[in-house]
């Protein structure tokens, strides 16, 4: 049996997918499973055993371009006998009925109805997290979800992890390493205060521990103003890729991250996380690991899930203290 996947356009999301083709590989141990993602995914994707190959979705998050995927889905013709479609998207079902895959499982969404031939429909109340509602698509229709969810685990080549070191000129061995994951694309509101992180690295500094600072591009001025506070820190933010990043956060003793993908791939790679969450639901997208401590003020008025405070006061994470993190920190480790 061969099934696609089309997959999710976020890191973490796509890290949780694991959990999906575990549960598929559980129910169809034999089949091939094969996922239809982005170009930025396939590091993520190498690291999952359960994956047979990735095949590169050309299009960015959002764009139509109807032709593209009509080709793509006659490429991929007589090749599948399921697919699931993990986004909730109307154009992320056109490519599967294109395809004319025999079964086209997913949620309503927006309205798919034809497109979509295995049609469920959402209980949000009995399915409440993230990785609870892809796993369910791999299940009958009726299936009850297992209470236990399979935790996202990545595979680690111990050649790639000294390539990464060597990469960085990174010393790993002789001290604790305490990773800090400070950005969240999804805006501020995810976003810890960069003088608390200063603050949490400086306290881990003066117990002679290392701090490694992760992040893409788009968090290098964050990673950069950590640094401008506390310039024994190592700022690797925009400058590894995710292959490199993903190695050296395997190598970590913990990390402390917002809300973010990062904070689902150091859980995948097995290190002890703190994930600070502040206007997102820590019910919704959990680290699935039973080494992560979450720490959440459940303020009246979070979660807000907004990407900027309607009430300009931020205190969802503003009132959530340096010392509290650390000493969230200090339960995880041996010291």
């Amino acid at each position: 049996m061969n099934i696609l996947v089309i997959g999710p356009s976020w890191v973490g999301d796509m890290v949780m997918a694991q959990s999906l083709f575990m549960v598929l590989r559980q129910q169809h141990p034999s089949a091939n499973i094969d996922v239809l993602a982005p170009q930025w995914s396939l590091p993520l994707l190498a690291r999952m055993p359960e994956v047979r190959r990735s095949i590169v979705m050309p299009l960015g998050h959002g764009q139509l371009q109807l032709k593209v995927r009509y080709q793509l889905g006659k490429q991929l013709r007589h090749q599948y006998q399921q697919v699931i479609v993990l986004p909730n998207s109307l154009k992320s079902a056109l490519l599967p009925f294109w395809a004319n895959i025999p079964k086209r499982t997913g949620f309503v969404g927006e309205m798919r109805w034809g497109l979509l031939n295995d049609v469920r429909r959402l209980d949000k109340q009995k399915l409440p997290m993230t990785v609870q509602r892809f796993m369910a698509l791999g299940l009958e229709p009726l299936a009850n979800v297992p209470t236990e969810i399979p935790s996202p685990c990545l595979s680690i080549v111990p050649t790639a992890q000294q390539q990464a070191l060597q990469a960085f000129n990174l010393d790993w061995g002789q001290q604790k390493i305490l990773g800090l994951c400070p950005g969240a694309e999804y805006g501020v509101t995810k976003r810890w205060p960069v003088g608390y992180f200063a603050e949490l690295a400086q306290s881990f500094l003066e117990k002679d521990w290392q701090v490694w600072i992760f992040g893409s591009e788009k968090d290098a001025a964050i990673g950069n103003a950590i640094q401008l506070l506390v310039d024994d820190c190592i700022d690797l933010t925009g400058q590894t890729n995710l292959e490199q990043a993903i190695d050296l956060l395997s190598l970590t003793d913990v990390v402390v991250s917002n809300d973010s993908g990062l904070m689902h791939v150091a859980s995948a790679v097995g290190r002890p996380v703190v994930a600070l969450y502040g206007s997102s639901d820590p019910n919704f997208t959990p680290p699935l690991s039973e080494q992560a401590k979450i720490l959440s003020l459940g303020l009246e008025c979070s979660p807000c899930f907004q990407r900027q405070c309607p009430l300009e006061h931020l205190n969802c994470l503003k009132q959530m203290k340096p010392t509290q993190v650390i000493a969230a920190v200090l339960e995880l480790v041996e010291v």
